[in-house]
């Protein structure tokens, strides 16, 4: 479908920052219209700004079964000229966990495993961590086991092996279910498990089971993206021109691509609404897992599982270099919305689920962060920034002051609710982000981060020391890592120590207490022996905490 007109295109919309909307606004159509009949001109309208020179994105909406729209806006191919259709084939990067938890939870329907099965009676290669982590905290997220992306990123093997990198951790991020992180590690222990249950692959599984059964005929689970046709090429937009962006060959650690097309997405959507797979799979995917203390969270089993402005809210991105993707529905109402996109961040998927499900589904909220009374007003904030530490000295947040405005280095601004208490500003408005929370300041120097789930971290100021070139010199060395395969030299530069990581990639850190030294979210913390001499280092980002370095 030729869009209405061509724009500017809308700023980028991702799953941390939504676009505020007006509802029944579409220029052109009548308000007194069928809610249905809106569907297809709104789109329109959203993504004007795609021309046939731009790659762009194809969306599919239906409701109780019923296709409302299936569209695309833009090129599947800016060399070969080609134009992107409803059929044409996109990598939908993470949308993939919702299969394989589905292949996964058809296994455990079918008897041939369970979801408290210790995954190491599976996969007895695993490292025994002293805590069994089920096959349910694989699909939860709730495992503890270190991101696979971020171990790969540090790791001198170039294309290393996601199985062989996990496989290699002697360590965990947390206890299994006392915490929720974001896991790659999980869903490849996952597809692991269901070939060697099946004896057989994923793949076959995936299409034997889900696929073929649905009618998805144009979705496969394939090592190779680029060795299937009719698959969009994805790009990035920089400095004004479009450069191809795909993750090819070794970038994919060893992993495969989940090929499909927007109208098999929305199949898969209305197979779950109607319990095809069976009620089981269909309810195990929907309901929000809980942690060991009893807390429930916003995510279920390869889905998030929210409520948001009165409406339950089943959902998930997919992002795989320039390939975004979104699946979403409201399963109450009936309606499904798949986007996917080869033009990066560009393409507005958010802002068309948004204004799609308040055409379909309208709430009496108002579209817009819900309100917490007047105005609150606060003076200097000066005395409230600087570095914070989490629970073991780990988790550093940087608190940035300007006058009567705070901000999270790195992330959102902080809105205040009323003595000693901030929220973090511009939350979701149709789903929920991990981006929200409040601080809650017992003093200057210490508050609690509450999630919106209500978990509470404590975070305690700390202060830089200052060393000289003599206690700096202790730390320099060359230091690495068997569970990454990585090496790391330190070296003094100035009052800061520089690592360079596998020869290449160099890091400034200063110092945030003795023996610890900070950039960003990248922390190192040396070790000593008895002797009081540097004999290694743990490093810690969001994705993993306390990988050891020997010197």
């Amino acid at each position: 479908m030729t869009p209405l007109r061509v724009r500017a295109p809308h700023p980028c919309a991702c799953r941390f920052a939504f676009v505020l909307l007006s509802l029944g606004c579409v220029p052109g159509v009548a308000l007194g219209q069928d809610p249905a009949q809106r569907v297809g001109p709104a789109i329109d309208e959203i993504l004007a700004g795609i021309t046939p020179a731009m790659p762009g994105c194809a969306v599919a909406v239906s409701r109780d079964g019923e296709l409302l729209a299936l569209q695309a806006y833009g090129s599947a191919d800016l060399e070969g000229d080609v134009p992107l259709t409803p059929e044409t084939v996109f990598d939908v990067g993470s949308l993939t966990k919702q299969f394989v938890a589905a292949a996964v939870l058809l296994l455990v329907q079918d008897e041939r495993i369970g979801l408290d099965d210790d995954i190491r009676d599976h996969i007895p290669e695993l490292p025994d961590y002293g805590h069994v982590i089920t096959v349910d905290q694989l699909m939860t997220h709730t495992s503890g086991l270190r991101d696979w992306l971020g171990l790969q990123r540090l790791s001198s093997e170039e294309g290393a092996d996601a199985l062989s990198l996990v496989l290699r951790q002697r360590g965990l991020n947390f206890v299994p279910g006392e915490e929720w992180s974001y896991s790659n590690s999980g869903y490849v222990l996952l597809k692991e498990l269901v070939a060697r249950v099946t004896e057989g692959s994923f793949a076959d599984y995936a299409r034997e089971r889900i696929f073929e059964p649905l009618g998805m005929q144009a979705s496969a689970y394939v090592d190779d993206p680029q060795a299937h046709e009719n698959v969009a090429v994805a790009y990035k937009n920089e400095g004004g021109e479009w450069k191809e962006d795909m993750l090819l060959g070794i970038q994919r650690g060893g992993g495969g691509a989940l090929l499909s097309t927007v109208g098999d997405l929305i199949l898969w959507n209305d197979a779950l609404a109607k319990a095809r797979l069976g009620a089981f799979v269909t309810q195990k995917l929907e309901d929000p897992a809980r942690l060991n203390n009893g807390r429930k969270l916003g995510y279920a089993r390869g889905l998030f599982s929210e409520h948001s402005r009165g409406r339950r809210v089943i959902w998930h991105t997919g992002s795989a270099a320039g390939y975004k993707a979104l699946l979403t529905r409201l399963p109450d109402h009936g309606v499904s919305i798949a986007v996917l996109s080869n033009a990066g961040d560009s393409a507005d998927r958010m802002r068309v689920a948004i204004e799609v499900f308040d055409l379909l589904a309208p709430v009496d909220a108002p579209a817009t962060p819900a309100d917490t009374g007047p105005p609150v007003v606060v003076g200097d904030l000066a005395h409230k920034a600087g570095l914070f530490l989490g629970p073991g000295g780990e988790l550093p947040l940087r608190l940035l002051a300007q006058g009567s405005r705070l901000r999270v280095a790195g992330g959102p601004e902080l809105v205040p609710l009323g003595e000693g208490r901030f929220r973090a500003a511009e939350p979701s408005l149709t789903f929920r982000s991990e981006d929200e929370f409040e601080l809650h300041f017992s003093s200057d120097d210490a508050f609690e981060l509450v999630s919106m789930e209500g978990e509470r971290t404590g975070y305690h100021r700390t202060q830089p020391v200052t060393l000289d070139s003599a206690e700096l010199e202790a730390y320099v060395g060359r230091y690495e890592s068997d569970e990454l395969q990585a090496l790391m030299e330190v070296w003094v530069e100035g009052f800061h120590l520089r690592l360079t990581l596998n020869g290449s990639q160099e890091l400034r850190f200063g110092s945030v207490g003795r023996d610890a030294f900070q950039i960003g979210q990248f922390l190192v913390r040396f070790q000593r022996d008895a002797e009081a001499r540097v004999t290694g280092f743990d490093f810690s980002n969001p994705a993993l905490r306390n990988v050891p370095f020997v010197r």
